[in-house]
């Protein structure tokens, strides 16, 4: 893993689209295609911003999966992640194929079938995902199943991660967060090529601190990206404020 560190979150978020949109267009150079995974989140918002402005990016010849999404939530709800990327990215970037997860679908079970069939048979060249409060990486909430090689699966969301969804403003009251979503599993977003992860703020410093410090496992989900040969780890002065000297030079 490869940890830079921006004083300025703006600053962070262009660095990393910037290799982002490398390596987008170096797998269209190489292949005449790419597949990336796109997640949502506040995290995300100036990465994105910055990526669909990118130069260069023969976004016709992509195809985006989508990572994570709440189960029963119509697409059209605010907090709904298909409404973030249509807002955020599809509509400003003509991608040539988009695979949205229908968390509101009638027949679940037939819609991660769906979903399984089309990532299972398509290899990722990027992934773009940020890290929860509580470590977790995509709905992957601790302790996250390591071993799964399904590409997508349903997972249940703890306590800490529909409190964080809350506090960003996406739902008024717990109540109204979702207990499960549809998430790519750890190990199919391990087996994209290259990962860009972006992590500003400092309510995320004690999660980049365990994730980063304590040992991989399962308790600290986002700790596996530590082992991927191609991470890109982008944190603020703010995300990186706990981590010792060591952690950032090693």
């Amino acid at each position: 893993m490869k940890i830079a560190v921006h004083l300025d979150t703006s600053v962070m978020a262009k660095a990393a689209a910037a290799k982002a949109a490398e390596i987008l267009r170096e797998a269209i150079r190489q292949k005449g295609r790419a597949a990336f995974i796109a997640a949502t989140g506040m995290s995300q918002f100036d990465f994105l911003k910055h990526l669909v402005s990118a130069p260069g990016i023969a976004w016709d010849r992509t195809t985006m999966f989508h990572l994570d999404e709440y189960i029963g939530v119509s697409a059209d709800h605010p907090a709904s992640f298909r409404r973030y990327l249509r807002e955020r990215l599809t509509s400003k970037a003509p991608i040539g194929t988009v695979h949205f997860i229908e968390g509101d679908a009638a027949d679940l079970d037939g819609e991660v079938a769906r979903l399984n069939r089309l990532l299972g048979a398509v290899p990722i060249d990027v992934a773009f995902v940020g890290v929860g409060e509580n470590g977790h990486l995509a709905f992957n909430d601790p302790p996250a199943d390591f071993d799964t090689e399904i590409p997508y699966l349903v997972v249940s969301l703890d306590e800490g991660c529909r409190r964080q969804q809350m506090g960003e403003g996406w739902f008024k009251t717990l109540d109204e967060v979702p207990r499960r979503a549809i998430s790519i599993s750890v190990r199919q977003i391990m087996k994209s090529a290259h990962i860009i992860c972006t992590v500003p703020e400092k309510r995320k410093a004690q999660a980049m601190k365990v994730c980063l410090e304590k040992e991989v496992g399962p308790l600290f989900p986002a700790s596996i990206l530590r082992t991927h040969p191609s991470c890109q780890l982008f944190l603020d002065k703010e995300s990186a404020g706990l981590l010792k000297p060591a952690t950032l030079s090693a």
